[in-house]
């Protein structure tokens, strides 16, 4: 159950440098803290997941873009308008680099994004290779001690991955056709 005092205590853990499991709107996912390295490079060790894939962020809101020095294009603001909350992933230019970045339709998992300041990196509870994990026991059966608390939220409600989504000029290019068809993200990004 993702009550209030189980988020607060989850955001502790993550706080503290440890990782936490937590449902989003499609699947449940491994999270780190935004600001620890030590966190990041952890979840790629537990996870199995090569270096050079990036993991991506999770947003309380489109707010929390500006804490990553994020403006959005116009065709970038009109899917995000769209689509957010929501299972779209936008890579965006960030001053350090691109960076996949959504705002999960789960109302357990953004409160929690707001008790850490509104940012996580976050990935699929799976180890790498291997299927989603879509509830809170089969993630437990992937992660065990490895991670510091399991926030039950019940079975994840969409399974389909996010679809991912780059802009560059007036070129949308869909990096992975998830929930959201491409011709959806054409017609809406008015490109």
């Amino acid at each position: 159950m993702m009550t209030s005092a189980r988020i607060e205590a989850a955001a502790a853990a993550l706080r503290g440098g440890l990782l936490v499991v937590a449902p989003t709107d499609t699947v449940y996912g491994v999270c780190a803290h935004y600001d620890s390295s030590a966190a990041v490079e952890r979840l790629f060790t537990v996870k199995g997941r090569p270096d050079h894939k990036p993991i991506p962020l999770l947003l309380a809101d489109t707010a929390a873009l500006l804490r990553l020095g994020v403006t959005l294009s116009p065709p970038e603001q009109r899917l995000a308008a769209a689509f957010w909350p929501g299972p779209l992933t936008l890579i965006v230019q960030t001053p350090t680099g691109s960076e996949g970045v959504r705002v999960p339709d789960h109302e357990g998992m953004r409160e929690l994004l707001r008790a850490v300041g509104g940012v996580m990196r976050v990935t699929s509870a799976n180890l790498s290779g291997e299927a989603p994990a879509l509830t809170a026991a089969e993630a437990r059966r992937a992660f065990g001690d490895r991670v510091a608390m399991v926030l039950d939220g019940g079975p994840a409600a969409g399974g389909v991955p996010s679809s991912v989504v780059q802009i560059v000029g007036q070129q949308l290019t869909v990096l992975r056709e998830g929930a959201l068809s491409t011709a959806l993200l054409r017609e809406t990004a008015q490109l």
